[in-house]
């Protein structure tokens, strides 16, 4: 795909893609500043429960408060962006409904407006692009098919590690290699323990949100994340919450192969992580059984098999997104779609919680995550994740135990319980015939 060349000619035309954001924190606000920059796309719209963060990030790139309309009103927002202003609003769904824009990205984290911004994006016939991978995880499956039979397309983004995952995995599969193990570096052992307020100086320090810090330093980012990229491929989680041992790039070859050939591997085709010197890049072990195939291997420096490293250095969040924003607005294409329930992310106890308490969200001091093939998830009758915030504990959860239909209650009223129940529904049909 020529991207490049088809952006430089919307910015010719004076057509840019034009996109509208819900959610202008770190990763959000990073979109912003990169598609300012870019050709043929602007981020035109800005979506956030305190209008100040886009109002502030808008002034740091120069734009006048003339051209900048604060409004909630869908006829006020589309008379301002044909007038070539930008739009700010605390009303996430607004964005929705706006013609005048051509995709929409997610970017708050949270499960259940995740679900209402794409689930409407959706009804209205637009693009949208999630960075929000708790959503995808829970109702994914579901928003992808609807996306299709509407002619639009629902991605998760290019950037995170499930994009840049399934980039190496569609380069090896195209070519022919089996995919061994698919994996992520991650640049801290996991701290089940972590909460926002044992995070809140280095998140500070780092300028980010301590709840976002918390999340990845309990794990649940990681889980999370290989979880869409095992949804996407079909490969599996080798053992609940996967392995995650400290494994350097010289050893990947070693470590991630089946266990008859001295790794840790109980099966072929898994998703994994390693907490040593990978971060922030993504790897694939693949292989060959083509004579070949293996000695231009070899002639091409990447070792003398049967084991192969396919590794790329980096992953850029935000950065990359827009990349995901074009391939869907001008070829129609996603970037990391559930093809099938393959894996689940369950919810741990993070503390002794109590019957009648109220289940915070991802990153806070209530519960962490953990990834389980759908089977095993079933089995437990385990809650989604994206279910968990906001459910009701009906008896006393130990410390350490997993939340199940049995131990707590989800919020029935909201849209992501109603559209993970038509989602179980899909899923059980297919595999009924």
């Amino acid at each position: 795909m020529e991207l490049y060349r088809r952006l430089q000619e919307r910015e010719a035309a004076g057509q840019p893609i034009r996109v509208g954001l819900v959610g202008c924190g770190q990763m959000g606000s990073g979109f912003v500043h990169v598609t300012h920059r870019m050709a043929g796309m602007e981020t035109f719209a800005i979506a956030d429960v305190e209008v100040s963060r886009p109002l502030a990030e808008l002034a740091s790139l120069g734009i006048p408060e003339s051209r900048i309309c604060v409004t909630s009103r869908p006829g006020e927002a589309e008379d301002a962006l044909r007038g070539g202003k930008y739009v700010v609003s605390e009303d996430a769904l607004l964005l929705t409904r706006l013609e005048g824009l051509d995709c929409l990205v997610e970017a708050t984290g949270l499960t259940e407006v995740g679900a209402q911004v794409a689930w409407n994006s959706i009804l209205n016939g637009k693009h949208v692009v999630m960075l929000n991978v708790e959503t995808d995880v829970t109702v994914g499956l579901l928003l992808h098919r609807m996306a299709r039979r509407a002619g639009c397309v629902y991605t998760v983004s290019s950037g995170d590690e499930p994009g840049v995952c399934k980039m190496l995995y569609d380069f090896a599969r195209t070519l022919g290699f089996e995919v061994i193990c698919l994996g992520k570096g991650k640049n801290n052992p996991i701290h089940y323990d972590a909460t926002p307020e044992s995070c809140r100086e280095e998140a500070l320090a780092r300028g980010m949100n301590p709840k976002m810090l918390a999340s990845f330093q309990d794990g649940s980012k990681t889980m999370v994340e290989m979880a869409a990229v095992s949804n996407a491929t079909g490969l599996v989680p080798d053992v609940p919450g996967m392995h995650g041992p400290r494994v350097d790039l010289e050893d990947l070859t070693r470590v991630f192969v089946p266990a008859e050939d001295g790794g840790i591997l109980s099966r072929r085709g898994c998703v994994d992580y390693s907490t040593g010197r990978v971060a922030p890049g993504v790897f694939a072990i693949v292989t060959t059984d083509e004579p070949r195939v293996r000695a231009d291997m070899a002639f091409y420096g990447m070792g003398p098999g049967p084991y192969y490293l396919l590794y790329r250095p980096f992953h850029l969040c935000s950065t990359e997104t827009p990349l995901a924003v074009a391939e869907a607005v001008l070829y129609g294409e996603t970037t990391v779609v559930a093809r099938g329930m393959v894996s689940e992310v369950v919810s741990v106890a993070k503390r002794d919680l109590r019957a009648g308490e109220t289940v915070g969200e991802v990153g806070g001091p209530d519960i962490y995550h953990r990834i389980y093939t759908y089977q095993e998830a079933r089995a437990l009758r385990a809650i989604p994740m994206g279910l968990a915030p906001g459910s009701r504990v009906l008896r006393d959860i130990p410390k350490g135990a997993i939340l199940t239909e049995e131990n707590v209650q989800p919020d029935t009223s909201r849209l992501v319980y109603t559209l993970r129940q038509l989602q179980d529904a899909l899923v059980a049909t297919e595999r009924a015939e």
